[in-house]
Order: C-alpha cells, then sequence, then structure tokens
C-alpha cells in the first residue's frame, strides 16, 4: 500500500478509485473464469456460435473512439461510473435472462460495452492522479492492483467448483454475485472526486504515412490474438472437456505467469531492441500453434488436454511481447500526443480485424476443423514476423536522413 500512496497525489480520490479498480476486476475474474463453461454447457453455443458472441463482445472497442465523441462533455471520472453502471447492466442481465443465445449475446455485448468504456478512464484516472514524474509507476501499480483482482476472482471459481462441484446451477449464482461486486464497485466510483479530462487524441483517428507499417502490424497481431483469445479456452471447454475449475485453474497460472513475465519482457526489449522481439515472439506462436491444433493427434487425449494448457500460458506470457510495437511508435513519434494517438488509433485497428477473425475463425473450426484453424493462426504469425522484419529502427531512420 505504501508504493501506491507514493506514486499518487494526496488530495486525489486514489484510495476511491483503486477500491474500485479491485472489485471491478473480481467480478471480472468470476465473470471470465465461468463464462465459457456456461456459453458451451448451458446455452448450447456452437464453435461458429461462439464466433459470434465474440463478433458482439469486440464490437464496442471498435465503437469506442465514437462512444467517447459522444460523451465529451464529461470528465473522466463521470465516464468511469457511467461504465461501472453499463457492465452491472450487462451482468445483471446475464444473471437473471434464460439462457437462450440471442439473449445471452447482448447481454455480453452490453457488459463488454461498459468494460471497453472504463478501460480507456482508467488510465486516463491514473495518469490524472499521479505524482509528478510516477507516472510509469503509477500505471503500474493499476496493473498490479487489476491483476491481483482478477485472480481472487479465479480463485472464488476455483473454490467454489471445488467444494461444491462443477454443477451448472451454480452458474447463474456465480453471475448475481459477479453483479453485486460490481454494484459495490459502482457505489465506490462515487466517491471519486475530480474534474479529469479524458485523454483527446482518443476521440479521434490519427494516420500518418510512416506509422502504415505499425497498422499493419497491429491487423496481423490483433488477427492471431483473436484466434487465441477467443477459440483457446473454448477447444479446452468444447473439445477436451475442460470444467469451469480447469478453466479458471488455468487463468490464474496464466495471469501469474504474465505478471512476473511483464517486466523480464520489457528488459528484453530494451536489451535486444522491439524489432528482434517482434520476429521472435511470432516464430515461438508457430509452435505454439502446431501443438494446440495437433497435439491431440500425437499424444493421448488426457495429455494433449495439459500440451494445450502449456502452450495456452505460453501464449498469453509471448502476448505482452506486444508491448514492443508501442516502443516502435514511441520512437517514429515526434512527441507524446502523436504516441498516445496513434496507438489509440491502433487499438480500434486491431479490434476492426478481431470482429471479422471472430466470425471467420468459427466458421473455419466447424467446417474444417480445429487443426485448420490454428495452422491459420500460424500463418498469420509467420507473415506478422515477416512483415516485422522489414521495419526500420529509429535509428536505422535517423542515419538514413
Amino acid at each position: 500500500m505504501k508504493s501506491i500512496r507514493e506514486a499518487f497525489r494526496p488530495d486525489s480520490s486514489y484510495r476511491a478509485f483503486f477500491l474500485s479498480i479491485i472489485t471491478f476486476a473480481l467480478a471480472y475474474g468470476l465473470y471470465k473464469g465461468i463464462i465459457d463453461n456456461y456459453l458451451a454447457e448451458v446455452a448450447g453455443m456452437s464453435e461458429f456460435d461462439k464466433g459470434v458472441s465474440e463478433f458482439f463482445r469486440e464490437l464496442p472497442g471498435l465503437a469506442l473512439i465514437f462512444v467517447l465523441a459522444a460523451l465529451y462533455e464529461f470528465t473522466a471520472e463521470r465516464i468511469y461510473q457511467i461504465g461501472a453502471l453499463i457492465m452491472l447492466a450487462g451482468m445483471s442481465m446475464q444473471a437473471v435472462i434464460p439462457s437462450t443465445k440471442v439473449l445471452v449475446i447482448i447481454a455480453i455485448f452490453i457488459y463488454s460495452l461498459g468494460e471497453h468504456i472504463q478501460l480507456g478512464m482508467r488510465n486516463t484516472l491514473t495518469l490524472n492522479y499521479a505524482r509528478e514524474g510516477k507516472s510509469g509507476v503509477a500505471l503500474g501499480r493499476q496493473s498490479a492492483v487489476y491483476q491481483i483482482g482478477m485472480l481472487a476472482g479465479y480463485f472464488v471459481v476455483i473454490g467454489l467448483f471445488y467444494f461444491l462441484g462443477n454443477k451448472q446451477t451454480l452458474y447463474r449464482p456465480v453471475f448475481l454475485l459477479s453483479a453485486a461486486i460490481i454494484f459495490l464497485g459502482f457505489l465506490s466510483s462515487l466517491r471519486i472526486r475530480g474534474e479529469s479530462r479524458p485523454d483527446p487524441s482518443k476521440r479521434r483517428f490519427f494516420f500518418h504515412k510512416k506509422y502504415t507499417k505499425y497498422y499493419m502490424l497491429e491487423l496481423f497481431y490483433g488477427a492471431r490474438k483473436q484466434i487465441f483469445f477467443t477459440f483457446g479456452p473454448y477447444v479446452l471447454v468444447l473439445f477436451y472437456g475442460a470444467s469451469a475449475m480447469d478453466i479458471s485453474i488455468l487463468f490464474a497460472i496464466s495471469s501469474i505467469c504474465s505478471y512476473f513475465a511483464s517486466p523480464i519482457i520489457g528488459r528484453i526489449i530494451d536489451r535486444f531492441g522491439y524489432k528482434i522481439v517482434m520476429i521472435s515472439d511470432t516464430l515461438i506462436l508457430v509452435i505454439v500453434c502446431f501443438f494446440y491444433g495437433f497435439a491431440h493427434h500425437i499424444f493421448p487425449m488426457h495429455t494433449a488436454f495439459l500440451v494445450c494448457c502449456a502452450n495456452y500460458v505460453l501464449d498469453s506470457v509471448i502476448s505482452l511481447a506486444s508491448m514492443a510495437s508501442n516502443v516502435y511508435v514511441q520512437d517514429l513519434a515526434d512527441n507524446t500526443d502523436e504516441v498516445r494517438a496513434t496507438i489509440s488509433t491502433g487499438v480500434s485497428v486491431n479490434h476492426f480485424i478481431t470482429i471479422l477473425v471472430a466470425l471467420f475463425g468459427g466458421w473455419i473450426w466447424k467446417v474444417l476443423g480445429i487443426e485448420t484453424l490454428f495452422t491459420f493462426s500460424a500463418i498469420l504469425g509467420l507473415c506478422n514476423s515477416a512483415y516485422a522484419a522489414t521495419i526500420r529502427t529509429g535509428k536505422q531512420i535517423r542515419e538514413n536522413e
């Protein structure tokens, strides 16, 4: 707690802000720990249905720039609270509606809209409440607290299903518990005082010729990321029969590994450069995709399941290397505002491809099988590596000027 105090201004509302963050993260951990199993076991969603649900889950990310533009008169604190209310509406709906595919997808969309609204405001408020010269530390503390809250949610799911059994009747009570925790987080957010203004760069698209390769890399990364994020856990549930407890344990292990690996990867980027990291991480992805798509042809099903779990964790860790693209932007940019605007546009570009891949990926799995789906992901990874190899570093650019 002392490290948090040292990073934030004492006259800010950082305490109430952090209390809300950890409650929202706890609620998300509960939700994420069971949603894939709920969709498969209760809502009866097929591979293609999962792709459709992911299309609508990612749609708010693409529309975020327009949503924030519509809310431009509000402070960041107020937008953060609005996001919490929308999240509460979506989670409450999920807890009480009949488990028909259409209604479940609508609830997913509403919750995701609130979540995406909050995402940008979390960073804005963190930076506005940080002490001078402590912005990086403040963002790190915020991320760490969110990870801790999410982990707590996974452990609650693990405990519930361990002691009460793998029962489908537990899903709705967990959704209700998550909604109750979001409500507590909303009450905490009402105690946040301030007149912070949202980042203006997030209200507009920013395109410049020199960032063309960055935008292309975001397209490749968004496509390959979406395949694993959407279909990785669903393969374990639908194909291998993983329970909600199994998935929550996997998510917990993945989060812990990512927590410790993040600073290590950051140092690797500083030591070897972002270009090497961009090329290397997607080459490793090819190995991950191969085992994820073909493990059941090589090993007995139980062993194949464990191999896929290990590769899911490995994918989560190598996905952290995506921060290298942000360093690439910083190397090219003329000022800090340009960095923020470019990265914001990159996020929208990323979401544009992810919503398409979600639909297309579900169709590939349903018609051609998981082998083809993850072969496609590996090909995208190779394209990403080949394209990253063509970029020039800031040093090379300056030498040619």
